[in-house]
This record gives C-alpha cells, structure tokens and sequence, in this order.
C-alpha cells in the first residue's frame, strides 16, 4: 500500500461541534473541518450567520445557543447526538472579552467572563467525551485559548479573560490526564494576534497599537487567518494521535519572551 502522509489528517464522516462559528476565526475553524471530511456543527447565538455559513459548506448543521445560559452546553450536545447520533470533535473555540482595568472590572463582569470562556468549555469538554467513551470510538477536544492564558499583557487590560485563558490551558492538561485512558485526547490551541471581531479596533486598526504589537512580536507582525489552519487539524485529527495534554502557541513568538 502506497504511504499517504495527508491521510491522518482526513476528517471524513466524522462529527464535529465548533461553537463560536458564527464569524472570525470560528469560522474559518468550521471551513477547515468540513474541507477535511467532517461534518460540522454551527454553534453560535447568530443563527443568520450560521445559516448563511452552512450554505458554504459540504455538510454542515446549525444549532443556535448562548454558551451563557444555564444548561446550554449540554443542550448543545444533546441536539448534535439527536441529529448526528455521534460526535467525534470539539471544537471550544467560543469567548468574550470587554477590556476594562482591574480596579473597574465587577465581579459580575469577572464571573460572567469565566462563565463564557471557562465554564461552558468545560461542561462542552464533559457532555461529549462522556459520548465518545459510550461510543467507544474515543475522540479529540481542542480548547482554544489565546496567549493571555499563558502570560500577562498588561497594557491591554482584562483580568477576566487572561484568567478564564489560564484556566483554560490548565483545564487541558488535567482533562487530559484523566481522559487520556478513555480513548479522549484533550489539546489546547492558543492564538497569538488574529484579526477577528473580538481584536478589531483593539488592536487591528489602530495604528498605534499595531505598531506596538509589530514591536513586541519577534516575527514583528500579526497572524494571517490561514495560519491556524494546521495547527487545528494537526490537534482535530488522527495525525496527532499520540499528543494530548499539550498547547500549541501559534503566535509568532510572542510567548517565547
């Protein structure tokens, strides 16, 4: 049999959930998936653009939600397991972020930003490695995090997201850990600077602050959209079937100083 070192990376027939998918990189996320083979999942409280989204793709099916409510997570996953009856990838790719300084920030801001980026990864992370071990098919979760969840910032203000950020990376490994033995691999991926919805006006289009952050990336400038895409499929698939645990830093060095 002839060697076919793409192979691995092929996600056919499998099920995969990407919340978020709404726009930014979400979206993107969900493209890659369904050009490898996988049938995909639109999570996001934008139904309209999750609709238009799953016109662009192979196969694709739209759950709307709000990852904020109580008991979102696990309709989500009941729903895709109703439709799909399997689940394979997730994808944990929805967040917010409002900067505000520290001494600003509410503890209800600070809770309803974990609650978001920590809390419902973790109930997502839960609901469907519980279905993939009764599956008996293992599966893959790849947490998306960001360089906050691995060191301070500072000039950008948000205690509340560089904290959900740092749990999110900790909560990979520990998952990890436990799961590993299930058949569940648990990886995080964290996003240097992108241009998305959430850093438009933060740090994209603002001279002074893309200046600022040129300078204190070593490749001295921000990500391309395209240049998460092996990063993701390399953690979503089989080609990283040995790796779990781990977090894969995508952003031009930034956390390497």
């Amino acid at each position: 049999m002839a060697l076919d070192p793409f192979a691995p990376f092929r996600l056919d027939d499998k099920v995969a959930i990407v919340t978020g998918a709404s726009g930014g990189l979400g979206a993107r996320f969900a493209r890659v998936l369904d050009a490898a083979g996988a049938k995909v999942v639109l999570a996001a409280r934008r139904v309209e653009r999750l609709e238009a989204l799953a016109l662009e793709l192979c196969n694709a099916h739209v759950i709307g939600c709000d990852l904020s409510l109580d008991g979102a997570p696990e309709s989500l996953v009941a729903a895709t397991l109703a439709h799909y009856d399997r689940v394979d990838v997730l994808v944990n790719n929805a967040g917010t972020s409002t900067p505000t300084p520290a001494f600003d920030e509410t503890t209800e801001k600070f809770e309803s930003t974990l609650r978001v980026n920590l809390v419902a990864p973790f109930a997502l992370a839960r609901e469907c490695a519980r279905a993939m071990v009764a599956m008996e098919t293992g599966g893959t979760i790849v947490n998306v995090a960001s360089i906050w969840g691995l060191v301070g910032v500072g000039q950008i203000p948000e205690a509340g997201y560089a904290a959900s950020k740092g749990g999110l990376v900790n909560l990979t490994r520990e998952l990890a850990a436990q799961w590993a033995r299930r058949g569940v691999r648990v990886n995080c991926l964290a996003p240097g600077w992108f241009r998305s919805e959430m850093t438009e006006g933060l740090m994209f289009g603002d001279e002074n602050a893309e200046r600022w952050m040129r300078q204190r990336t070593p490749m001295g400038r921000g990500g391309e959209e395209h240049e998460l895409d092996g990063a993701l499929l390399y953690l979503a698939s089989a080609a990283s079937s040995f790796v779990t645990g781990q977090v894969v830093c995508v952003d031009g060095g930034w956390s390497s100083i």
